[in-house]
């Protein structure tokens, strides 16, 4: 092997080691958003609390991965496609962390909402949402290494759905606490839980359009259809 045959085999190794680290970032941050719906609808305060130490481990995986994307770009000064990766790498650790931060912080409301009265079926509706947030996750990854700009459209159109049930959820919430005033604390929280896993569906779509990029060189021209409305309907949002 000549010494540019090795430089190259050595390049490629790198590539494919953060490559191989964010899929494993990706895997822990489904655990995260499944494990923190599961503590919330079943009221496990331990789970809650395995899902909040945890993300110390997908912080410090992501650091990890920036540093090794940052020596890759300072010692081998990457191009073209090779450039692509590495910069869809750092974008794409970024986001899975910030969705790791918004499932440890549901675990911290879990906590919080198991000293309180149920509130109907609430939990098992945001599970159902968190679960289409985690499917859409499973399938950008597919997207990611499988270099697949059509799925990474498909799940871009499914935040549609995420966005829809957030909706729902949300009007659910306003006629619980006019029905009870009892009702407005835990609402409130349970609120606050739905919006992290509508941004947690944002964050998602924000991979598949590194995804496209990375496949095409281009981001996706046409503007993200965004299906949350609470911020702009006035007969949705609260005066």
């Amino acid at each position: 092997m000549t010494n540019e045959q090795h430089i190259v085999s050595s390049f490629d190794r790198d590539l494919e080691t953060i490559q191989a680290q964010i899929m494993k970032m990706g895997g822990m941050v489904e655990r995260a958003i499944s494990d923190a719906a599961r503590s919330l609808e079943t009221r496990d305060d331990e789970l809650a609390e395995e899902v909040r130490s945890r993300d110390k481990a997908i912080d410090a995986l992501e650091e990890q991965i920036n540093d090794e994307a940052a020596r890759v770009l300072a010692l081998r000064s990457p191009a073209a496609v090779d450039l692509r990766i590495v910069l869809t790498v750092i974008k794409i650790s970024g986001s899975l962390e910030r969705i790791g931060d918004y499932a440890k912080n549901i675990a911290k409301r879990t906590s919080v909402l198991t000293a309180m009265g149920p509130v109907n079926g609430s939990p098992s509706a945001l599970r159902r949402m968190a679960r289409e947030v985690e499917e859409m996750l499973n399938d950008v990854l597919d997207a990611y290494i499988q270099r697949d700009a059509d799925l990474a459209h498909e799940v871009i159109n499914r935040d549609q759905d995420v966005d829809q049930m957030y909706n729902a959820i949300f009007r659910e919430f306003l006629t619980f606490m006019m029905e009870d005033p009892r009702n407005i604390t835990p609402c409130m929280h349970l609120h606050f839980i739905a919006k992290n896993i509508e941004r947690m569906g944002d964050l998602v779509t924000s991979i598949a359009e590194q995804v496209i990029y990375l496949v095409t060189g281009e981001m996706p021209e046409e503007p993200r259809p965004k299906g949350d409305r609470t911020s702009i309907d006035p007969s949705i949002a609260p005066t």
